[in-house]
């Protein structure tokens, strides 16, 4: 059976009036809210009892009733479109989809871990259900209800599986949404030497500097891997600490691994409402964490003024945090850092950036892509890149202790300042102590 998307939208238009009037019933009679959980289950007898009232109508009419299998596929449906990601569904139980890139709902894109890029048919049946779907994702993902029309025509969000949603609208001819799929959550370092991704030295002492409670900024492009990577170094933090992390549409998930991390406060930034009142800003909430007796902050995406609160934090003792940010190699991370700080309300000079960057920054991860030919297409992500902050001389004096290799995935490359630290939060270099690299 090809699944019938109107009479699955007109089914969950009967559902969902169910559940509010259930919803408006039990706020009137005094009971507590449903937990998600338990709305689900409820949904889905619902669900069950709308199909046999439309079963029974076909039959009355004289048409033939949906199969128990197509009734199976119209409830997956009505569930998907009411709890999910409608038709968008199929590509996120995928495991092998690695982008979803729509310009208009019949003009999709789907890129796989492989290499592969595939048309993919309509995902809606118009670009006003297309907004509609995302409308009501926004509703219902995140800490708070996040708009999606013409006063608000951007929009990031943390879809259920944990990927990551961009749509625009109004600003281009038709809306426009990327997914980037977040395949590797519970991602540990052991996980990314597997892969290719780093060496086992590497890992060795990108674990040490976690240990050490060193600074550690990851750059690269965009889709690059850098909140895998920032995952990853996440999970060596002993669960015994306690994380609070801050971002602009919640994405790391690190809550929810309680046994990695059973402390977490998850930060998100809040966009302002229709009269502009209710903003909280980035930079506001990375101030309010340290308040909140953080044993580490981490900060998903540095993308604005918030780098200069960030790096006032880090360098007022607040030692071990973590964060992400654009750049296009390593050493570029500290003029990227210099234009956020400029642009910022502080309006920081160069000259105090680069001081600021010194006291506060230990080490740079630069993390790559590479589309790997002699393997098919296969898209590879490594770690291309190390540099350890050494000081400040005007600028912002660096080495680059790990650099690419042969095959583009970094290798000792540089004596580390900070050595003796790292050994004794347990790195065990690949090469002899004291001697060359």
């Amino acid at each position: 059976m090809s699944l019938d998307q109107m009479l699955v939208r007109r089914l969950r238009e009967e559902v969902a009036d169910v559940l509010a009037r259930q919803r408006r019933d039990d706020a009137a009679a005094g009971l507590p809210a449903m937990s998600g959980e338990d709305e689900r289950q409820f949904a889905r007898a619902v669900i069950a009892r709308v199909l046999d009232a439309h079963a029974r109508g076909e039959m009355a009419s004289g048409r033939t009733p949906p199969t128990p299998q197509d009734e199976e596929e119209i409830s997956a449906g009505i569930h998907a479109a009411l709890y999910g990601v409608g038709r968008l569904q199929p590509l996120l139980d995928d495991p092998d989809v690695e982008n979803v890139d729509i310009n208009g709902y019949d003009n999709v894109f789907v890129q796989y871990g492989d290499g592969r890029e595939e048309r993919w048919g309509p995902v809606a049946e118009s670009d006003d259900e297309l907004v509609e779907l995302v409308q009501i994702l926004g509703a219902y993902s995140g800490l708070t209800s996040r708009p999606f029309d013409a006063a608000n025509p951007q929009l990031d969000l943390r879809l259920p599986d944990g990927s990551r949603l961009s749509a625009v609208m109004d600003v281009c001819a038709r809306p426009s949404i990327s997914i980037r799929r977040s395949r590797l959550s519970r991602v540990h370092l052991d996980d990314l030497v597997r892969f290719g991704s780093v060496t086992p030295d590497v890992a060795a002492f990108l674990s040490a500097a976690v240990a050490a409670r060193k600074n550690i900024m990851i750059a690269g492009a965009t889709n690059a891997g850098k909140t895998t990577m920032l995952r990853a170094l996440a999970n060596e933090i002993a669960p015994e600490e306690r994380l609070i992390t801050v971002e602009r549409a919640l994405e790391l998930g690190l809550g929810q691994f309680p046994d990695l991390h059973p402390n977490v406060v998850s930060f998100e930034e809040r966009l302002p409402n229709s009269e502009g009142n209710g903003a909280i800003m980035m930079s506001e909430l990375v101030r309010r964490s340290l308040r909140m007796n953080p044993s580490r902050v981490i900060v998903g995406e540095v993308l604005g003024d918030e780098i200069v609160t960030m790096l006032n934090a880090m360098s007022q003792g607040n030692d071990g945090s973590l964060s992400t940010i654009h750049a296009n190699s390593s050493i570029e991370v500290f003029n990227r850092i210099s234009t956020y700080a400029i642009q910022s309300v502080e309006r920081l000079p160069v000259e105090a950036t680069m001081m600021l960057i010194a006291g506060a920054i230990d080490f740079v991860v630069f993390v790559q892509k590479q589309n790997d030919y002699l393997s098919g297409g296969r898209l590879r992500r490594y770690v291309a890149s190390i540099r350890e902050v050494n000081g400040v001389d005007g600028r912002v004096l660096s080495s680059e202790i790990f650099a690419s290799g042969p095959d583009g995935v970094a290798v000792a490359a540089a004596p580390i300042a900070s050595l003796d630290e790292l050994v004794a939060a347990g790195y065990q270099p690949s090469y002899a102590l004291g001697g060359a690299m």
